[in-house]
């Protein structure tokens, strides 16, 4: 990255404002590197797949310590995994007693949903960007992801609530500016697709034209339907 920056003229350079990176150390200090001048702002997805990531970890561990073996689809909680990943607002109200009752049942130190409370508290420090990232709102949304962290003294959580403090510049960037790289993870997502689906390319040219009729499939069928047709005579 500091290759390709380098190669950019100094115009471009200088007027580079923000750059979204992921929570990677080595991406920020080749940021502060290459544009000193910048601020940088962490991708909020993920945070979000970090805090997933620990509740995974703490579900795993759990059913480890209380069974003696992985999960299995006899597990009430291994079935319903996946609801402990879904976004909050997102469960029906049967989906969520369902969860709920799940980790209840199975989970005797209420451990799961200790750690499903904190992914959606750091869900809502994240929301507060959609609120205007007042300065009062980050705070307070802060102060109860981290309050709750601690309470909690869970080592998933505690290596998480450090990895939110590590990144909170970056994070309170994001916060007040809004500044994502999700349409680059997006067009990465794509590419990865067809790499995967042609099983390999051994022509770079084709390569890059497949890519670029992949990228642009959507937008040339939504231009061809929204064009008027011409006048008939």
């Amino acid at each position: 990255m500091i290759d390709w920056l380098a190669a950019r003229d100094q115009a471009f350079r200088d007027g580079v404002q923000v750059v979204a990176v992921d929570p990677s150390a080595p991406y920020a200090a080749a940021v502060r590197h290459a544009l000193p001048h910048a601020a940088i702002a962490v991708d909020h997805f993920h945070l979000v797949l970090l805090a997933n990531q620990a509740v995974t970890a703490v579900r795993q561990r759990v059913t480890r310590e209380h069974t003696g073996r992985r999960g299995r689809r006899t597990d009430p909680v291994w079935v319903n995994r996946r609801l402990l990943l879904r976004a909050g607002e997102r469960l029906s109200a049967r989906a969520f007693r369902r969860m709920w009752n799940s980790c209840l049942d199975t989970d005797p130190t209420g451990e799961i949903l200790t750690a499903w409370i904190a992914k959606e508290q750091l869900r809502e420090l994240l929301g507060c960007a959609a609120r205007g990232g007042h300065r009062h709102q980050n705070s307070a949304a802060l102060y109860d992801f981290y309050a709750w962290c601690a309470d909690a003294d869970i080592d998933e959580l505690t290596t998480l609530a450090h990895t939110v403090e590590a990144w909170w510049p970056a994070l309170l960037v994001f916060l007040q500016t809004r500044v994502t790289n999700a349409t680059t993870e997006g067009t990465n997502r794509l590419v990865k697709q067809v790499k995967r689906t042609a099983c390999g390319f051994r022509n770079r040219a084709n390569y890059r034209t497949r890519v670029r009729l992949h990228c642009t499939h959507n937008r040339t069928r939504t231009s061809a339907r929204t064009t008027p047709l011409p006048a008939q005579s």
